[in-house]
């Protein structure tokens, strides 16, 4: 199927400089919207509604401010 982690580990360390830019820049994008993803879909599911409530309620009892 798939490469292992170590295979992989192993490759990414062996990439020349100008491949090693190349890899941590798609890196860097795929990780960020894997993240989006996640988020939206906690959203979805409501797993972050208690923090918002919680953030909301600090707010109109006057704990948060302005920067």
């Amino acid at each position: 199927m798939g490469r292992s982690l170590k295979e992989i580990e192993e490759a990414v360390a062996a990439l020349p400089p100008a491949d090693l830019k190349k890899f941590r820049a798609w890196y860097e994008k795929f990780d960020a919207e894997a993240w989006d993803e996640q988020i939206e879909n906690d959203i979805e599911a409501g797993k972050l509604d208690a923090l918002a409530d919680a953030a909301l309620a600090d707010h109109l009892a006057g704990k948060s401010t302005k920067r």
